[in-house]
C-alpha cells in the first residue's frame, strides 16, 4: 500500500488515500473524507511506483 496526499478539487483541504501499488491502473469515484463530494481518481502504477495521479470533480 502507498499513502498520497492530494487537495480535494472541491473544499481544497489536503486529503490522503492509501493505493494499491498491485493494481497497475487504477479508476474510481471516492467520496472526499472533509466535504463528502465525489471524486473520480486516476491512478498508474509502474513496478509499485507512482506514476501518474489525477483527481477531478464530478459535475452534479
Amino acid at each position: 500500500m502507498y499513502e498520497h496526499f492530494f487537495q480535494c478539487p472541491y473544499c481544497w483541504e489536503e486529503i490522503s488515500m492509501l493505493l494499491d501499488t498491485s493494481v497497475m491502473r487504477q479508476r474510481y469515484i471516492e467520496d472526499c473524507e472533509i466535504c463528502c463530494n465525489p471524486i473520480e481518481i486516476s491512478v498508474r502504477f509502474q513496478s509499485g511506483e507512482l506514476q501518474e495521479f489525477e483527481v477531478s470533480s464530478i459535475e452534479q
